[in-house]
């Protein structure tokens, strides 16, 4: 049997280096060990296992429920509530899921086709012409309204202020791998005052809890079923047994769409107009395909433009914002592609590194979106939303509204990038995101004009 392969420096070491350079870690520890590799990156220095093997990932997403817990993080468990779907097991988390799968599929979705359009038409337009500005800050505006607006049915008043206000000054807190160890190490998770970063989390998670718990109180009140935002839908639901979702399951899953839902679509736009525009030829194709669309078009029209869902796919696989699944412990000692595995040892699938193999998708580095037309992946091959029962379960929502965001733009604003410089991945709390957040230049809104291939512009 063989043994999993590690790297001898001390765990602190292995820590900071997947905390402030994850890429280059996992790259090196693939070439080095092979497609199975652990690291001493959990609390205390626990190890953990990668794997991008896609079979090997495919057992342990699929497995019984009586060979891998799904254990809950500790990380996600502060930031979203114990009661948050993607933190429950086996029949709890099987009920919740069937309670929120509805408002995420079919026609529900397809009500937000026009509002996603309309958002990002009306944020984009208060960009002034001629001036610089960051693509990814442009994408949180737009995501964080189509969350506010399709998920809680929230418009313009004092609260919806405040939450917007609150959330990106959260979001801030991690935006950076240095701030980001705040969430990796206990010992400085203290509330020391208002000023520590621990204690500013804190006061903000609180505030967030008061406005979030005065909205579903005040919306089970006077309880609208003709209403089509998913709080409603979620104020509605009943399981089998015919209970409703209590206060403060409401509130975890509001909390987790809030923060995962906006945030990490957000940051896809920001990688898909960046590749776009740095490649005229993907530049070139989409604007023809944009072109045959006809004015006033239906959004899913647009949703099913091949070329346009090649370019957000292989945008998804270059540098997915989950660099990992969530992780599976075997219950007992388990045999996986020759390695024996104790009971308790944390697994990872490692999404980042399945998205490099080039057996899978040949000169991996490179971005280009064919790849997705020439070729149908399986779900352990193409994974950038996590796989088996914990598949992100605003996946269809987010593949959607990347879309159509992504369309909008293009059909209606002429940008460039701002700087020559190759974009890196960087860490951003839990994800990865485009260092810098994409510096690009708005030179304005179409005015049935040709449209162009793309310039760089020089610094």
């Amino acid at each position: 049997m063989k043994s999993i392969k590690e790297p001898k420096t001390p765990a602190i070491v292995q820590q900071m280096q997947w905390i402030l350079n994850p890429v280059q870690t996992m790259e090196t520890c693939v070439k080095k060990y092979g497609d199975i590799f652990q690291l001493k990156i959990g609390v205390g220095g626990q190890p953990l296992v990668y794997l991008s093997n896609p079979e090997a990932i495919q057992e342990i997403l699929t497995k019984d429920n009586n060979e891998y817990n799904a254990p809950a993080s500790p990380i996600l468990k502060s930031m979203f509530g114990e009661k948050s779907m993607i933190l429950l097991e086996g029949d709890r988390h099987r009920r919740e899921r069937k309670l929120l799968m509805p408002p995420f599929h079919g026609d529900r979705m397809r009500n937000y086709g026009q509002l996603i359009c309309n958002l990002t038409k009306q944020t984009a337009k208060e960009l002034p012409i001629g001036e610089k500005f960051i693509a990814r800050q442009l994408m949180q505006k737009i995501t964080l309204q189509v969350i506010l607006q399709a998920v809680f049915g929230l418009y313009d008043s004092p609260r919806l202020s405040e939450i917007k206000s609150i959330l990106a000054n959260f979001l801030e807190l991690t935006a950076s791998p240095l701030r980001s160890t705040i969430i990796f190490f206990p010992f400085l998770q203290h509330d020391l005052g208002p000023w520590s970063p621990w204690g500013r989390y804190q006061r903000k998670m609180q505030r967030l809890d008061e406005l979030l718990y005065a909205e579903i109180n005040e919306r089970r009140g006077q309880l609208d079923p003709n209403r089509t935002d998913i709080l409603t839908l979620m104020l509605l639901a009943r399981d089998e047994e015919g209970q409703e979702m209590s206060n403060q399951e409401i509130r975890d899953e509001l909390m987790t769409m809030l923060i995962a839902g906006h945030e990490t679509t957000a940051t896809a736009l920001a990688w898909a107009v960046y590749w776009v525009h740095k490649q005229p030829e993907v530049y070139q194709k989409l604007t023809e395909e944009l072109e045959t669309l006809e004015k006033d078009v239906e959004p899913m029209t647009i949703f099913r433009l091949p070329y346009l869902t090649a370019v957000c796919q292989e945008t998804l696989r270059i540098y997915p914002v989950g660099m990992l699944t969530f992780p599976r412990v075997p219950t007992k000692p388990v045999e996986l592609q020759g390695y024996q595995l104790e009971a308790g040892t944390m697994i990872n699938g490692c999404i980042y590194l399945t998205h490099r193999r080039e057996d899978l998708y040949p000169e991996p580095n490179k971005f280009k979106p064919e790849r997705f037309l020439e070729r149908k992946f399986s779900p352990y091959e193409y994974l950038p939303f996590g796989g088996g029962s914990r598949r992100c379960l605003g996946m269809a929502l987010a593949n959607f509204e990347m879309r159509l965001v992504l369309a909008t733009l293009m059909s209606h604003f002429e940008m460039e990038l701002a700087e020559n410089q190759p974009v890196k991945p960087q860490r951003r709390g839990l994800t990865l995101g485009p260092a810098g957040g994409v510096k690009m230049l708005m030179k304005g809104e179409y005015k049935q004009v040709e449209k162009k291939s793309p310039s760089v512009a020089t610094v």
